[in-house]
């Protein structure tokens, strides 16, 4: 198969950043790696993926605290001791929490409250009656056919787990992309005892062809994606997907004059609508036309073309 020689692994767009790449390539070998995490992050978003294999030891919490058991891992805030904080502002979970309260910080502002009564534990649990947009896992589950054959997935941009969480607890085992801005999102994750992983939406996605039962993806795939790159991910989340698999397209988020391009867009992908919900984005901005889609929509079972 040509592969009796193996060379480095680095994104075809790294050397276009020769400033950042040479900073995250000085490292004494053997030794610790540079607390250079918001470094690395800068260029994978930037197509820099997969980031350059190093011969180093990552920074780690110095008393670091074992994880809780399951199931109480689930719903329960890890140790502080348990994350490396040194890149964040914040330094505690406390700090997490609070955070909320900031009107600058406006990227998952409170989704490490998981605690009793809070936003984040009541995500995808009531029926969409009240908010046709809020489809309920119950609900998506239900549409399978037959029941039961949702077993594995994908969350595309799953925050603090939340998701993968609720999930697993329907049996199903789910995996998602994070990245760390502004908080520790792939260490809680793991902490939960869910899978994060650490990719882009700008790359290949790394599963097989015809495999997965579900991808799911809740404000990342929205209208601040170029509309190319939007296109190829679509595709990309059709190809993994087996026949008859979901993807569960959650808030979408568009302009109202946008709306028709971007339903073209979906629709030429080929897959079938199972729930199709439009709505208007209600915190704020509705005298600019901004607008939600919340999808269902299924790989065909076989080929039309």
């Amino acid at each position: 198969m040509g592969s009796d020689t193996i060379y480095p692994p680095g994104g075809l767009a790294c050397p276009l950043f020769p400033d950042d790449l040479a900073a995250f390539m000085s490292y004494p070998v053997n030794g610790s790696c540079p607390d250079d995490e918001p470094l690395s992050q800068r260029l994978l978003l930037r197509g820099c993926e997969p980031l350059p294999r190093r011969r180093c030891r990552p920074a780690a919490p110095s008393d670091p605290a074992p994880p809780l058991p399951f199931p109480a891992s689930l719903w329960s805030l890890p140790p502080d001791r348990s994350i490396h904080w040194s890149p964040y502002s914040c330094k505690s979970f406390a700090c997490l929490l609070n955070r909320r309260h900031s009107p600058s910080f406006d990227d998952c502002k409170d989704c490490f409250d998981i605690l009793d009564g809070s936003r984040e534990r009541g995500r995808w649990v009531k029926p969409s009656g009240d908010n046709p947009l809020d489809f309920s896992i119950d609900e998506v589950l239900a549409a399978a056919d037959p029941l039961g054959s949702i077993r594995i997935g994908l969350d595309i941009g799953g925050g603090s787990g939340t998701f993968a969480v609720r999930m697993r607890e329907h049996n199903v085992t789910v995996v998602s992309s994070t990245i760390n801005l502004n908080g520790p999102f792939s260490s809680f994750m793991a902490a939960r005892g869910v899978v994060p992983l650490y990719l882009s939406v700008s790359q290949r996605l790394p599963f097989f062809d015809n495999t997965l039962d579900l991808v799911h993806s809740m404000h990342v795939l929205s209208n601040w994606i170029p509309t190319t790159l939007l296109h190829f991910i679509f595709f990309d989340v059709y190809r993994v997907l087996r026949p008859g698999g979901l993807f569960w397209l959650d808030h979408f988020f568009f302009a109202e004059p946008q709306m028709a391009a971007y339903v073209s867009l979906i629709d030429s992908v080929g897959f079938g609508r199972v729930k199709w919900e439009v709505g208007r984005k209600l915190d704020r901005g509705t005298e600019l036309g901004e607008m939600y889609l919340s999808a269902l929509l299924q790989k065909p079972l076989k080929n039309s073309w």
